[in-house]
């Protein structure tokens, strides 16, 4: 049994870091809150997603999972205006969700998660941490993605550094320590990542967020955040591009 009501805003906030990686999405859900664990098709890209209970204006649950199409809940999403309040509720016998702005309702029928993973987050022990305002990032993501199918990330004691290479143009972002919000790093720390994923991610996080990203040489990278004002938390992790010698 699920049942709830909460700010258009939020619903779309989550809808969006979600479906930068999938179209359809396990939501596990508890009396605490939602939560979803999911790796894109090529298993290149993993999110891990918590939503608290106290994100919610009423929030009544049980343990259950829905199988939600993304793009049909966006759909219902654009009915809605700014402050706008979004109902769901679970139809069990029908295997439905109902959802409500305003006066339209859409019923939907559930996707079945048979064939869906839940995959382990694996424990990654990375020795360099940078937090930064995404807006930061997002305009070094403008400058670079047309250069090059893939991204550099430096950090070192003094600051962090996007570079993006191509055959004749590059472009760079450095970012001081001054500039950042928080920087951890003993060492020089460098990985290569794809272009497309990382500036997907990079796009779908909220103005005015602050990112946390963990960094090790030649080793995945997670990027941290909060989402819904604090009342939850996702986590995206990116396989690296090793760089031939």
């Amino acid at each position: 049994m699920f049942q709830a009501k909460l700010k258009s805003e939020t619903l779309k906030g989550v809808v969006d870091v979600v479906s930068t990686l999938i179209d359809e999405a396990k939501f596990k859900i508890d009396a605490n809150g939602i939560s979803l664990k999911a790796v894109d098709p090529a298993h290149v890209a993993m999110i891990d997603l918590h939503l608290d209970k106290a994100a919610f204006e009423q929030y009544s649950a049980n343990d259950t999972e829905l199988g939600i199409d993304l793009d049909k809940l966006r759909d219902v999403i654009r009915l809605a205006k700014s402050g706008d309040l979004i109902e769901m509720r679970q139809d069990e016998e029908r295997n439905r969700l109902v959802i409500a702005v305003g006066n339209v309702t859409r019923r939907m029928n559930l996707v079945s998660t048979e064939g869906m993973s839940d995959p382990k987050v694996p424990n990654l022990t990375l020795p360099a941490k940078v937090s930064v305002n995404v807006e930061e990032l997002q305009r070094g993501i403008k400058a670079a993605e047309s250069i090059s199918d893939h991204i550099a990330l430096n950090a070192n004691p003094d600051g962090f550094e996007l570079i993006s290479e191509g055959d004749t143009d590059l472009v760079s972002l450095k970012l001081p320590r001054d500039i950042l919000v928080a920087l951890d790093c003993k060492e020089p720390i460098r990985s290569l990542f794809p272009m497309d994923y990382f500036s997907n991610m990079i796009r779908a996080i909220p103005s005015g967020t602050v990112v946390q990203i963990n960094l090790g040489n030649d080793l995945p990278l997670k990027l941290d955040f909060e989402i819904a004002g604090g009342k939850g938390r996702t986590k995206y992790l990116l396989a690296p591009r090793i760089e031939n010698d």
